[in-house]
């Protein structure tokens, strides 16, 4: 049985507790410091009546302070539920209700006070009173480490489980093999956001794992650029649009990349054009990879050598790679028999990393999974519609209608809610439209009430005070009808196909 990551981080405080953990523009951490940290937050929690099995949130934008307060709730059977700091207040109020969460730590930039709050840049002064000793917890594999929350069909987000198992299988074993991230000397450049199993999984990665992130709060492509040559950073997970900032960050091009090894990127679509100049400006290997919160991160990857955009292999580009260790993949149709290869259905996963199941939520936990077995294992249902070819997962559209938008997860229900409240509105559907920049950008298309009218720049300002902003439509398009098939259910395939006439990759 392997280490969960709480004793792999555990164990390296004792062993190279002078070493760097963490580097980031405000401080740096130590493996020492981090420990010493969770420990005297974890004695807080404890004074606070905070134990077993509650949740406590942040709402911060410091990936190790985030880490931290992961490791302090673990350390006594508590779990921590990192915040989406880009929702509206009263997106993030449903959050911190549903889990129940009983303290939150939050940036001075996102005020938080319906429950007991600490202000991150402050957290240090109040856990600093509290004794640096270990509780001692030691917690099941199958206990929940991490709470994460994801956006559904239904407008909703739903409080994703994760347990140490998921973790350890994850992080420790098969993630960081597939990426070749194998702790000291490596060093990880992250500027993935804390509420994004990328974000703070890719933070527990490197330090489970010995080595050293270096970790910045927003994502700047100048600094990120010239943090390269800096802190001689060795890998990275990117979404599609950083890189493709990064190459437009002014000097990119005569920078210093001599000492990347791997760029790991996904989360969206990537345009060739961007994965071409990405491969001639950074010089290193490149590894695209696919997966979800709810299973933990990757399970596919298609490696180096799969990239040859001039060779026999260009074809393999589209893919999203093959399963990663431990991974088992089924692409189905509706009765949920097998699809014959090269024929397209929803995507289904079984792994150790697929989710403990959704919090408080069992009707969508078992409808999210076939065959799900006494001990957890069982198969996962991707919403992704796909097909599989001589191995290699090539991912077609959304079942769930979901768009990726700069490695943000949007349902359009949730959009569609907010755009129907507008008094202009009559009818409404929301779709993922092609961008270069972003991988696909949020469209509405709208049937006007007969003798009002609104402009394009009235619905988004509506629909801007209601929900977050990167969910909001970049353009609206005017209709007669939208098209519905005869139970009354939109036809989202017939809006996006003139968008995506000629495009053969959709989703990533």
């Amino acid at each position: 049985m392997g280490e969960i990551v709480l004793d792999a981080i555990r164990r390296h405080a004792r062993e190279r507790g002078g070493e760097l953990v963490y580097w980031a523009p405000a401080r740096t951490w130590t493996f020492a410091q981090l420990d010493e940290a969770s420990n005297r937050i974890a004695q807080g929690l404890k004074s606070l009546g905070i134990g077993a099995d509650d949740r406590v949130a942040c709402l911060t934008k410091l990936s190790a302070d985030c880490v931290a307060l992961v490791l302090a709730a673990n350390k006594i059977g508590a779990v921590c539920m990192p915040v989406n700091w880009r929702l509206a207040p009263p997106e993030i109020d449903y959050i911190v209700e549903n889990g129940k969460a009983k303290l939150m730590m939050a940036d001075a930039a996102f005020p938080y006070g319906k429950i007991r709050t600490f202000i991150t840049e402050q957290f240090s002064f109040w856990y600093s009173q509290f004794e640096a000793k270990d509780p001692g917890f030691q917690p099941d594999l199958d206990d929940t480490a991490l709470q994460l929350y994801s956006s559904g069909t239904t407008g909703l987000p739903k409080g994703v489980e994760l347990t140490h198992r998921n973790l350890m299988v994850s992080m420790v074993e098969s993630v960081s093999k597939a990426i070749g991230y194998h702790g000291a000397p490596d060093v990880m450049l992250n500027a993935l956001p804390t509420y994004h199993i990328a974000g703070v999984g890719v933070a527990l990665l490197t330090a489970s794992k010995g080595g050293m992130s270096v970790l910045y709060p927003d994502f700047d492509p100048a600094k990120v650029v010239a943090a390269i040559a800096e802190h001689r950073i060795t890998h990275s997970f990117l979404v599609p649009a950083m890189i493709q900032f990064m190459l437009q960050a002014p000097g990119a091009g005569k920078a210093d990349y001599s000492s990347l090894k791997g760029i790991s990127y996904g989360a969206s679509p990537i345009t060739e054009k961007v994965l071409l100049d990405a491969m001639r400006t950074f010089k290193c290997k490149f590894m695209q990879v696919y997966g979800l919160t709810e299973t933990t991160g990757a399970i596919t990857c298609l490696p180096p050598e799969d990239h040859d955009p001039a060779g026999p292999k260009q074809h393999l580009l589209r893919s999203a790679g093959k399963p990663i260790d431990g991974v088992e993949l089924r692409v189905a149709d509706g009765a949920g028999k097998d699809c014959p290869e090269g024929e397209v259905g929803e995507v289904w996963i079984r792994c150790r990393q697929n989710m403990r199941g959704y919090w408080a939520n069992p009707k969508a936990t078992a409808n999210a999974f076939v065959d799900r077995q006494p001990d957890g294992l069982g198969w996962f249902r991707s919403g992704d519609a796909g097909y599989l070819r001589d191995g290699y997962l090539y991912l077609h559209d959304r079942i769930k209608d979901m768009i990726v938008s700069g490695g943000e997860n949007i349902y359009p229900a949730e959009v569609e809610n907010a755009l129907m409240q507008h008094p202009a509105v009559a009818d409404g559907a929301v779709i993922g439209v092609p961008d270069d920049q972003w991988g696909e950008a949020v469209k509405a298309c709208v049937v006007l009430k007969t003798g009002i009218r609104a402009t394009e720049g009235e619905i988004i300002d509506f629909m801007r005070s209601r929900i977050a902003h990167f969910k909001c439509p970049k353009s609206v398009d005017f209709v007669e009808t939208i098209p519905r098939n005869p139970t009354g259910k939109i036809l989202k395939r017939v809006l996006r196909e003139p968008y995506w006439t000629g495009r053969t990759r959709r989703v990533n």
